[in-house]
């Protein structure tokens, strides 16, 4: 069976660090790199931190190249969302001694792109700076991409895009909050682009089992012990175990496309305001409708029984 060929854009984060070791060990991946860029932390910490998962996994062949220490535009925000002191849920991994790849983010994307055309998803887990400046940089390679599947955006579809927004205006997603204008140039590029919004990346309404924690207790696997400790760590702090995993939703998605269903949405970021900067419209009139706006797909309904049990059996396996 043909693996799916994927690069990983990323800013771990324990929620990315999870969804690194969900790709690293399926079977119907093939990471053609990971890309590394400022968003929960600074690229030097989430760089560390992508390093640092691989080497828990004994992935020396994966490729980790650093990308944009901030927005294309504008300063970083900070995170108001703590994933501890290491970045990881205080799993306090071992320093890395894997090496960087000699390219740029932005380069290496580039070049996996050309080399194989039509075939490369990126799975973007962070704010899109990468992506948008190497559309920039080499606009080219947009009709080259096979899909590009995001963390990405808050559409109004639930009451969980509002309860659970992550970015710092009242409706806001932390990735798009974090460097808008690259998410308005990824939006806009005419990709294939599946934004998996907060709408079901926080809509849990089954959490893990008290059985699916104990499998990852009874497992010897450094990952099972590391998705436990991040688990322990957010529940310490108020915080649900679906914390710990939001980003690797969008992986499952590339493992599995039956597990997401989505709709053709129309959709506009907002680049200024107080309110609701940054938040992702979504036009769903029936009349008088901005046809102009860009059309993109939008996740609707996630098989959660399913996922989860995904993510404990590829952890524990």
């Amino acid at each position: 069976m043909n693996k799916r060929k994927v690069i990983i854009d990323c800013d771990p984060g324990m929620d990315d660090s999870m969804a690194i070791v969900l790709g690293c060990k399926s079977d119907t991946l093939s990471i053609e790199g990971i890309t590394t860029v400022n968003g929960n932390y600074p690229v030097e910490m989430t760089t560390k931190n992508a390093l640092k998962v691989l080497e828990m996994l004994d992935r020396p062949d994966i490729p980790v190249a650093k990308g944009l220490g901030k927005p294309i535009l504008r300063e970083s925000p900070k995170d108001p969302f703590s994933h501890g002191k290491d970045g990881q849920a205080e799993n306090n991994l071992p320093e890395p001694t894997l090496r960087l790849n000699d390219l740029h983010a932005v380069d290496l994307m580039i070049d996996t792109i050309r080399k194989n055309p039509g075939e490369i998803t990126l799975i973007c887990l962070g704010p899109l700076s990468n992506l948008a400046l190497a559309m920039i940089k080499e606009p080219a390679i947009i009709e080259e991409i096979h899909q590009v599947i995001a963390i990405s955006g808050a559409f109004g579809l639930n009451e969980y895009a509002f309860r659970k927004a992550t970015g710092d205006t009242p409706q806001s997603e932390w990735n798009v909050y974090v460097d808008p204008e690259a998410a308005d140039i990824v939006y806009k590029s005419g990709a294939d682009f599946t934004a998996i919004g907060l709408d079901i990346a926080t809509h849990f309404d089954v959490n893990m089992t008290t059985e699916q924690i104990e499998l990852l207790e009874k497992s010897p696997n450094p990952e099972a012990k590391f998705l436990l400790n991040a688990i322990q760590f957010v529940n310490k702090r108020g915080y649900e175990a679906y914390t710990t995993i939001i980003d690797c939703l969008a992986v499952a998605y590339a493992i599995d496309p039956e597990l997401i269903e989505t709709f053709e949405g129309k959709v506009g970021i907002e680049l200024k305001g107080t309110y609701a900067f940054a938040n992702t419209v979504l036009d769903r009139r029936d009349h008088h409708s901005w046809e102009s706006m860009t059309k993109i797909n939008i996740g609707s309904r996630v098989n959660y029984n399913h996922f989860l049990e995904m993510i404990i059996q590829h952890v524990i396996a």
